[in-house]
């Protein structure tokens, strides 16, 4: 099965460009399901879907279309209620009063956690070829691409399973109270979490997962992208695609319409081959234009006009994959260091910081920051430089002759 995580700039037209991609897809001969958050009038007017049809996978017009609409609410109010379920016996235990599903109310950050989940639920569903995930705009797809990975650390931190303290205890010191042990019971609830965080970071980071950027190009979209593609970098996330929507065809004898496509071909062609937004690196990832109807899309038959011939299914994601890994230089015999080369493209000197702390680099670029474990070569190394150069940040590492092993 491949997954196709659609995000970009706000307005960008990420859902159009979404059913579009589904459609598509299944024009091909492909089962194809539709991932979106978005209302459900809209997604129904987008694919066809009847406005009575169920919203977790109602038939679209294209054979072999489902669509499957992620409902924040409702997933944090079940959510909540399972957890109070589970811990029902501490909370009489402190006297709390449950919460009943009809008082609770959706809290911000609720939105990411019920499209990971709906992701997951996404990778395992029987009879797909291929999944198109309508993510939220290009800041807040960065954070919620990277929370699985980063809320594993949290848990691991904060509650090891390796600490758990007199152990062997708790089963009697639960009789003697009769009820779980707080600390057991967090133990049990972290590993659970744990668990479910580990199979969404799988999705993600799976070499069948693609992700496509949405943009209209402009110089707004042009510093926008250049933000959320290096956040993308930092998580390795490769983009497999950059989606130029609503370019304006070129040739008319209006001037401001003249003007706006020579600006959209402009930065077009730019992403495309000369660098990358923000004038970074030059790279090779592909820029898919998709024309502009004049009006807004209102249906099956506009989004399958507007996808045309222009390639929105993914092709082969590995080779997207392999040009953001981080790799290691052996350079002892040269220069006495080894290099670990960490892809940023549209970086710039004034954007990054980086911080050694134990076996870990706390790495930061503009306003995102990550937290990745050296590889074990390196961590018997202390950091003796690092240089930015055409989007690539070389971070040089000198062996500590303490702990490095010694010939001879």
């Amino acid at each position: 099965m491949r997954i196709l995580l659609i995000t970009g700039p706000g307005g960008a037209g990420r859902t159009t460009v979404a059913a579009a991609t589904a459609l598509a897809a299944a024009g091909n001969g492909a089962r194809v399901l539709l991932v979106s958050g978005a209302p459900a009038d809209h997604l129904h007017a987008l694919v066809g879907e009847a406005p009575g049809a169920s919203a977790a996978a109602a038939p679209g017009p294209a054979a072999g279309v489902l669509v499957a609409r992620v409902d924040s609410g409702e997933e944090f109010r079940e959510e909540l209620v399972a957890l109070q379920e589970r811990g029902s016996a501490l909370l009489g235990m402190v006297g709390a009063r449950p919460l009943g599903a009809e008082e609770l109310t959706e809290l911000p950050g609720a939105e990411q956690f019920a499209l990971l989940r709906a992701l997951r639920r996404a990778a395992a569903a029987p009879g797909t070829d291929l999944v198109v995930v309508d993510l939220p705009p290009l800041p807040q797809a960065v954070a919620a691409l990277a929370l699985p990975a980063q809320l594993r650390r949290y848990l691991a931190r904060l509650l090891p399973a390796e600490r758990q303290a007199a152990r062997a205890l708790r089963p009697v010191l639960a009789q003697l109270a009769g009820v779980p042990m707080p600390a057991q019971w967090l133990y049990e609830a972290a590993a659970r979490w744990d668990e479910e965080l580990a199979a969404v970071q799988a999705v993600i980071e799976a070499g069948t997962t693609s992700l496509h950027v949405v943009a209209e190009p402009g110089p707004g979209a042009d510093a926008a992208l250049r933000t959320g593609l290096l956040g993308l970098a930092l998580e390795q996330l490769p983009v497999a695609a950059i989606v130029a929507n609503r370019m304006v065809p070129q040739g008319s004898p209006d001037p401001w319409l003249a003007g706006l496509a020579a600006q959209q071909e402009k930065y077009a062609a730019q992403w495309a081959g000369t660098g990358r937004p923000g004038g970074g690196a030059a790279g090779d990832v592909p820029v898919l234009p998709l024309g502009h109807l004049g009006r807004d899309p209102a249906g099956p038959d506009d989004l399958i006009r507007l996808a045309g011939a222009q390639g929105l299914v993914p092709r082969d994601p590995e080779d997207s994959r392999a040009r953001c890994a981080w790799t290691v230089e052996d350079r002892l015999a040269d220069d006495g260091v080894l290099v670990w080369v960490v892809p940023l493209p549209g970086a710039r000197k004034r954007d990054l910081d980086l911080v050694r702390r134990g076996d870990e680099l706390l790495l930061a670029a503009g306003p995102y920051r990550r937290i990745v474990p050296l590889p074990s070569v390196l961590r018997r190394c202390t950091v003796s430089g690092a240089a930015l150069a055409d989007g690539v940040l070389r971070i040089r590492f000198t062996p500590d002759p303490d702990l490095w092993p010694r010939r001879g």
